[in-house]
């Protein structure tokens, strides 16, 4: 289907580093600080059922990018060293398919993809191109400015801009608790602001234990989230003062769920439902939502549409939203599917998931072995809190989260925090066979590794 309007738009992905959804303030949070990501929702089309199909950074980025699942274009894990998961030569990427479709093409920040050439930016400038690069990585304003000459230098552009906030960082020595900075500065960035938060006000997630040390890592982290809103709204700055916002859709999404257990590496609801608002003004839906099923495969397919260029999707496993976008009470599609393998290349635990409006079943196939925990998580106050004080992961205990059964089946409608599990019950049985066979099928389409598991193991 052909993108509508007759102009080719301007196309902006901005794609946040580890933020969860429970951490937005247009997605129900009263304290954090989001106006330019609520603005963007204020303007655009909200989505309440969006899903990341890998909770890992690299992964779930080289779906973003290629319309291909992570099995499938073969980026297991994590791309830098000493990890080195890599895409598979063949791959076709949104860039070079975008210059192909006569975009210019622009890439800022964050990069998390192997190999390089794959990605033929037309603006790339190094990721950690001098000292000031490295210093000034976490200044989000900072890499807004840097775009200001691409987003005025003639239309029709993609831009993709990743920010590396709020993603964890190192822990604070000069704090009793040690918790994770979440790369806030020591000092402000020349030129901003930083906003802190009080532990005692944050919002402690229902997937987390209330515990001092878990305050004072979310507080660290909303103030990470706020300096990231911040670089989001001087990007629509230099849009505006281009003359070219009004000609522009932005997209705005994370890669996975926060950095915290239970959310990014797993394919439980906070490491996979996460914020996704597209703005297009061209549409009239500002302020809509849509609760239709929508996943990161569906990402390149849709900025294809939108150039003009469906045609250049044809081999991509996702489908574009730009129906959604005309019509957001459009119901979508039965089901959505997750597939996660690595993070780290010690993190091994590979799960394929299905997941409809009501159910969900994950086929954790490694399930014999413990969940892995990345090392940041490892590391994390929270984490190491939790176990110290014996506490569950809101109401899931620890063993729960680290053994694993073959298959988890659970009741989103009445059980939304997934802990009562009902593979097991024989009422079940029925669907766990014909949402089992779906993941099969699912496994088959996308050429995945694992699905000879069905019958080797």
């Amino acid at each position: 289907m052909a993108s509508s309007g007759a102009e080719r738009p301007n196309i902006v992905v901005v794609v946040a580093d580890d933020h969860g959804r429970e951490a937005v303030g247009c997605y129900g949070n009263p304290v954090v600080s989001t106006p330019s990501i609520d603005r963007l929702a204020a303007e655009g089309l909200r989505f309440e059922n969006a899903f990341c199909t890998t909770a890992s950074c690299s992964a779930s980025r080289s779906v973003i990018l290629t319309g291909l699942h992570a099995h499938t274009n073969r980026t297991y894990g994590l791309v830098h060293e000493p990890h080195h998961f890599s895409m598979a030569g063949h791959v076709r990427t949104l860039p070079a398919l975008m210059r192909q479709a006569g975009y210019r093409t622009g890439q800022m920040g964050k990069k998390h993809y192997r190999p390089e050439h794959l990605f033929p930016f037309d603006m790339d400038p190094p990721e950690w191109g001098s000292d000031e690069d490295i210093l000034r990585h976490r200044d989000d304003r900072w890499f807004a400015d840097r775009c200001a000459d691409f987003v005025a230098g003639g239309s029709p552009f993609f831009l993709y801009w990743c920010s590396h906030d709020p993603h964890r960082d190192r822990p604070r020595r000069d704090h009793p608790l040690r918790p994770d900075s979440f790369g806030n500065p020591d000092e402000p960035f020349p030129g901003d602001v930083e906003q802190r938060f009080d532990p005692a006000e944050v919002v402690v997630p229902p997937f987390l234990a209330d515990l001092p040390e878990v305050r004072a890592e979310l507080a660290e982290y909303y103030q990470a989230i706020a300096r990231l809103d911040r670089g989001v709204g001087r990007l629509l700055g230099h849009l505006e003062a281009a003359g070219v916002l009004d000609d522009t859709v932005v997209v705005y999404l994370s890669d996975n769920g926060a950095a915290f257990p239970l959310a990014k590496t797993t394919l439980y609801e906070p490491g996979m439902a996460l914020p996704l608002i597209i703005r297009d003004p061209r549409r009239s839906h500002a302020g809509a939502t849509t609760s239709a099923l929508v996943t990161w495969a569906d990402l390149a397919p849709t900025v294809l549409d939108l150039a003009g260029a469906p045609e250049l999707a044809e081999p991509m496993f996702g489908q574009s939203l730009v129906p959604l976008l005309d019509d957001p009470d459009d119901p979508g599609r039965d089901h959505v599917f997750a597939s996660h393998s690595f993070h780290q290349v010690t993190g091994y635990y590979p799960m394929r998931v299905v997941r409809t409006q009501r159910w969900k079943l994950i086929h954790n196939i490694a399930w014999k072995l413990d969940h892995p925990t990345a090392a940041d998580l490892h590391a994390s106050a929270t984490w190491q809190a939790t176990l110290r004080e014996g506490a569950a992961l809101g109401s899931r205990p620890v063993d729960s989260y680290l053994h694993r059964p073959r298959f988890e089946l659970y009741d989103l409608e009445a059980d939304p925090l997934e802990l009562d599990d009902r593979a097991g019950d024989p009422a079940q049985a029925g669907r766990v066979e014909e949402m089992a066979g779906l993941i099969r099928d699912f496994q088959a389409e996308t050429r995945d590794p694992w699905l000879h598991k069905w019958s080797y193991e």
